[in-house]
Formats: structure tokens, C-alpha cells, sequence
């Protein structure tokens, strides 16, 4: 039975994943989720209380891959660098992926603005995270600014996925590139340079 309850839950959340990012959140009701996971409103239910919450799941999958994603990147013992140039290389594979969207988070903080909305939270987390983990990535490089590094990184990252999923993705993911180099070449102190 256990098996079963486990079976269901993955095909409700792998549907709802598939719709949410395809269709968008708002756009992609209950029933349709139900009936193309064909299982029961009270599976459904039984697993999300809400939609809210079945939301919030999808947008979890998407942040556990991310994680791994960096996790992965870190643990083949490259420089900093590197490894800033691996994650670097992922966002832009996801942005050359068949059927790219641009950020799922960025989707849906746009179909939730509200910051006191459970949605809304679950991308505010993972943007702390991952901009917290851009810091770290960004002060074991030794560069003198890593904050200021890292918010750019993230900045770079918005505007290339977003731009990504507009128009042909290789010469933005090119740029993206480039400025990934950018920042792991600059110095922001002339003693820096030395």
C-alpha cells in the first residue's frame, strides 16, 4: 500500500511539475492536475491539502535539483573557480533545454507577488540559498567583494533566463558566460591586482 500511496504522489507532483511549468501556475487548475495524473480529488488531497501546497512541492523538486546540481559541481574537487564555472555551465544547459520557460522560481514569484504568500516564500528561500551559496562560492575564490559578486552572478543568471526563453538561447548563454568570466577576473580594489 505504501508503495502505492508513493506511486501516486509522484505522478501527482511529476504532472503538476510538467503543467506548472509549461502552462504556468495560474493557469493549470485542480481538476485538469487530477484527471491527467488520473487519480482521485481525494488522493489529491490526501498528499496536498491545498494546491498552495502542491505548489510549494514543485517549486521544493525544482530547488533539491538545483542543490544537487551545485552539490555535485563543489564535490569534484575543482578550483572555486571552477566550480563557479560548472554552475555557471548548468544554467545555461537548462537554458538551452528543449521546452526552457525561463526560472521557475521567477514564474512564480511573478504569479505570486504577495511576500506573505506560502508560494512566494518557498522562492524567497531558495534565492537566499542560492545566493548565500554564491557568496561561499564566491569567497573561496579569495576576491575581496564576494557579496557584491555573488548578487551580480544571481543578477546575470535572472536576466539570461529570462532572456533565454525569448530568443535564440546560444549567444545568451554565450554572454552569460562571458560574464561569469567577468566576474571571476575582476578585482575591485587595485591592491587586488598585484
Amino acid at each position: 500500500m505504501q508503495g502505492q500511496v508513493s506511486r501516486a504522489r509522484d505522478r501527482l507532483l511529476s504532472t503538476a511539475t510538467g503543467l506548472f511549468y509549461a502552462e504556468g501556475i495560474h493557469a493549470v487548475g485542480v481538476d485538469r492536475i487530477i484527471a491527467e495524473a488520473q487519480v482521485t480529488r481525494a488522493t489529491l488531497y490526501r498528499h496536498f491539502p491545498s494546491k498552495d501546497d502542491l505548489i510549494v512541492a514543485y517549486l521544493n523538486q525544482a530547488d533539491d535539483a538545483i542543490r544537487t546540481g551545485v552539490a555535485t559541481a563543489r564535490s569534484k574537487g575543482t578550483s572555486p573557480e571552477e566550480t563557479i564555472r560548472a554552475v555557471g555551465e548548468s544554467i545555461a544547459d537548462d537554458i538551452r533545454r528543449t521546452g526552457f520557460r525561463g526560472c521557475a522560481f521567477l514564474n512564480a514569484a511573478a504569479e505570486y507577488p504577495d511576500p506573505g504568500h506560502l508560494v512566494h516564500q518557498a522562492v524567497r528561500k531558495h534565492r537566499q540559498w542560492f545566493l548565500a551559496t554564491m557568496t561561499a562560492l564566491f569567497t573561496d575564490t579569495g576576491k575581496s567583494d564576494p557579496g557584491p559578486a555573488a548578487q551580480h552572478f544571481v543578477m546575470l543568471r535572472d536576466g539570461a533566463m529570462a532572456a533565454g526563453c525569448l530568443s535564440d538561447p546560444e549567444p545568451i548563454c554565450e554572454t552569460f558566460g562571458r560574464g561569469v568570466e567577468g566576474l571571476l577576473s575582476y578585482r575591485s580594489h587595485p591592491a587586488d591586482e598585484g
